[in-house]
């Protein structure tokens, strides 16, 4: 009788497990659509165009005196000397500066557009220390008229970013400077999305007001550091998912959870970090934190004390996107340098950013890079236009994951060049005419291609 039992008890136990073995018929996969919102965006019409004799700033750290940029169905073909293209509309740039277009790391047109209102500040959600289930992207009203001016600054690539009250305060997008009823008809098609963050005064400001967590810096820390264990358990959760189904098993999908995506995406390595920081001890814990989470630590924006520890950025390929001269209005700006950019720029392997932050500086970009590299070379520096130029493109596009693409006047990227009336870092320099993906898309000379948001009809 004893050893029935024991034969009854192993029949039931192997006819348990062959029900876990994968026999068992799977439910439908389930999956995580990571681009519900893609992008539609359509080059405007591509011309072959061909611009003669002028001194080109490539944004790979050469300045070509009388070259030749010849560009073809919306890409750079060439960039040199004696270049000829029979089909091609040839540009006189005797006297004249070509860059490739400036790329702003840090915009809020759209989100805060104008004219400023409150009914339409949508640019910070602040209702929760950790938001990363918001996408500003669906807060961008395209019709701003901050588009336009930027455009007639140079500028071809945006990033928009929501605003730095939250510890986590949702995703950024990356937009083309383009006219376009909508968002989706501007969105950088296959540009990484970014995450944004923000240390220190924000956070605990905000919340430590309403006597909630954060009101402290450790309690910044901390709100990160819970977020990202509850992705790493979340990310753990789908991978297991995913080999049990693999496997043949019907494995329940875990429960879906947007806040969580978005934080998984960035240990995936889908999504780059962007975070508002201004102090050196703060962006080292940063740094740290990431290490501790497996992920990168991205761009530090604004940055302000990122020349004590530029030797760090550069050791862990972390980017620096910094102002010129904004600085003492608030007590983390105070411990600021003119020439913060150009100490970061000096490391082997380091990425300095100038950005805006700003619907008005924006607009005039050149100008401010122009203002480090003057007080640099003051302080005993030797930086010229070649290295500048890469503050605001190459570098910014490496921010974005988009250096593949455009940043830079090399064969193969995309057209989006500018050409300036003079040196881009004179204060009398005006971009004449700018380029995206070989597409006209401002003339200071033509009403053609001056656009105007509908907002503006029948104001003039």
């Amino acid at each position: 009788m004893r050893k029935f039992a024991l034969s009854f008890t192993a029949i039931s136990l192997a006819a348990l497990l062959s029900g876990c073995s994968g026999n068992e018929a799977q439910d439908p996969h389930v999956s995580i659509n990571k681009n519900p919102y893609p992008s539609t965006y359509k080059p405007m019409e591509q011309l072959t165009i061909l611009i003669k004799g002028a001194t080109v700033l490539t944004g790979t750290g050469e300045m070509l005196s009388n070259s030749d940029v010849l560009m073809v169905d919306g890409v750079i073909k060439a960039v040199g000397s004696k270049i000829e293209n029979g089909s091609a509309t040839v540009i006189d740039g005797t006297g004249k500066f070509v860059t490739p277009g400036i790329i702003d790391v840090h915009s809020h047109l759209g989100a805060y557009p104008s004219p400023s209102v409150e009914s339409h500040q949508d640019g910070n959600e602040m209702t929760n220390p950790v938001t990363a289930e918001v996408w500003v992207e669906h807060s961008i009203w395209p019709q701003d008229p901050g588009f336009e001016a930027a455009r007639a600054g140079g500028i071809t690539t945006l990033q928009i970013l929501p605003g730095s009250g939250n510890l986590i305060g949702g995703r950024g997008v990356t937009l083309k400077n383009i006219p376009s009823p909508t968002m989706q008809g501007m969105k950088f098609p296959d540009a990484p999305y970014g995450l944004k963050m923000a240390c220190g005064e924000n956070p605990k400001r905000v919340y430590g007001s309403r006597k909630i967590t954060p009101s402290t810096r450790m309690g910044n820390m901390a709100g990160y550091r819970n977020a990202f264990v509850d992705a790493t358990e979340y990310k753990r959760e789908w991978e297991k998912y995913e080999r049990d189904y693999a496997a043949g098993k019907n494995p329940v999908a875990p429960e879906r959870n947007l806040t969580l995506d978005t934080l998984k995406g960035v240990l995936d390595g889908d999504i780059r970090i962007h975070n508002h920081c201004y102090k050196a001890e703060e962006m080292s814990m940063m740094m740290d934190l990431a290490k501790e989470f497996n992920y990168h630590a991205g761009t530090f924006h604004h940055a302000i004390e990122a020349y004590k520890i530029a030797d760090d950025l550069a050791k862990n390929n972390v980017c620096a996107a910094m102002w010129p001269e904004w600085w003492g209005f608030k007590m983390e700006a105070f411990d600021m340098i003119q020439e913060n950019a150009a100490v970061v720029d000096s490391y082997q392997n380091s990425c300095a950013i100038v950005h805006s932050d700003s619907d008005t500086t924006i607009q005039r970009l050149n100008q401010e890079a122009a203002k480090i590299m003057y007080r640099a070379n003051d302080a005993g520096f030797k930086i010229d236009e070649a290295k500048a130029i890469t503050w605001l493109t190459l570098n910014a596009a490496k921010s974005l994951g988009i250096d593949d693409k455009t940043g830079s006047l090399e064969a193969g990227k995309q057209g989006d060049v500018v050409i300036w009336n003079q040196n881009p870092f004179s204060v009398y320099a005006k971009a004449e005419q700018v380029f995206i993906d070989g597409a006209k898309v401002f003339d200071i000379n033509d009403d053609a291609y001056q656009a105007k948001s509908d907002f503006l009809l029948g104001q003039d």
